[in-house]
């Protein structure tokens, strides 16, 4: 219910999960964060804690998607193998549950075809409303024509690609983020206090940079956390990158409002949002909460108390996410 005293559905985009085999192989770290079951029991739960959960706070709909680094840092094999397996866990959730979850696919990026094949198969056969990636793969990225049968194939789909944040490369993390302070500080400056941000907002601008938006002009994707620093940058980028220098068929600006989406997903701060939403519209933002690494019900209470209309309330709580999803 926000303000008005209005109940609206909400729809999250950023949520997420693991299973245990996951938590032991690739998504150990989050091991380190746990802290009595906060973290991790609500993290691999995919049924009644969860839905409980989403309920004390007014969520309708969760997006899932597996937590990061998700399989994206792993070799082709294990991969493409692991990516299968969490993919149908996640189906089967998604089936006990279908009016209160729907998924993203993990991907294997190290293997493009596969991954390719891989999103075709859960959006066909399991209704998966796109895929997810976690930034880089071993320190490439989608501007590689290499990933390009992945971008193909989410165009011809019509499904979003999620393009969430991870830890940048390690000589990145070594040249830039490690100086005369603690290894504690280098952690959270290399992370949530800023690397996995401006990683994913260069990421980006990497692949339109790169013409991939040009060769696939009706591809959509998804980034969180207000725009990862990019709307601040928008009017800058475009005055020093005009399309004489770029050689694409837009301005950079415009691959940023016709070509990606925006969700608030644990950043509940209202400058930024405002930013964002004088950038790229209100057309082009969706909530999301970040569970269970931020609180859905602070998430809640910052989209009931946005200052915009009800109508651009609504399309920020589910209206967007319908029209780009079919939810």
């Amino acid at each position: 219910m926000d303000r008005s005293g209005t109940t609206i559905r909400t729809i999250t985009l950023e949520e997420h999960f693991a299973t245990p085999f996951f938590i032991e192989g690739p998504g150990r770290q989050h091991k380190k964060r746990e802290q009595g079951g906060q973290f991790l029991d609500p993290l691999c739960d995919l049924g009644d804690r969860r839905i409980a959960d989403m309920d004390a706070a007014g969520i309708d709909v969760q997006v899932l998607s597996l937590a990061a680094p998700g399989v994206d840092q792993l070799d082709a094999a294990e991969a493409i193998e692991m990516a299968r397996d969490i993919n149908d866990i996640l189906a089967d959730a998604v089936q006990r549950h279908p009016s209160r979850f729907a998924g993203f696919a993990s991907l294997a990026t190290a293997a493009p075809d596969t991954a390719a094949d891989e999103l075709e198969r859960m959006v066909r056969e399991h209704g998966f409303k796109g895929g997810l990636i976690n930034g880089h793969t071993q320190g490439r990225y989608l501007d590689d024509e290499f990933f390009w049968p992945i971008l193909e194939r989410a165009e011809a789909h019509q499904v979003p690609l999620y393009l969430h944040p991870t830890r940048p490369p390690q000589p990145v993390v070594d040249a830039s983020y490690t100086g005369n302070f603690s290894a504690a500080v280098t952690a959270k400056l290399t992370t949530g206090g800023w690397g996995w941000h401006i990683e994913t907002a260069i990421h980006v601008l990497r692949i339109i940079l790169s013409g991939a938006l040009d060769r696939y002009p009706r591809l959509q994707i998804i980034i969180g956390h207000l725009g990862e620093g990019l709307p601040f940058m928008l009017p800058r980028i475009d005055h020093v990158m005009p399309m004489e220098m770029t050689k694409l068929h837009r301005p950079i600006g415009a691959y940023l409002r016709e070509n990606l989406h925006y969700t608030v997903s644990g950043l509940n701060f209202l400058p930024p949002f405002l930013d964002l939403l004088l950038e790229v519209g209100v057309s082009r933002i969706m909530f999301s909460a970040d569970y269970p690494f931020k609180s859905m019900l602070e998430a809640r209470t910052f989209l009931d108390q946005l200052p915009v209309s009800p109508a651009d309330r609504e399309r920020i709580a589910h209206g967007n996410a319908e029209v780009l999803m079919g939810i």
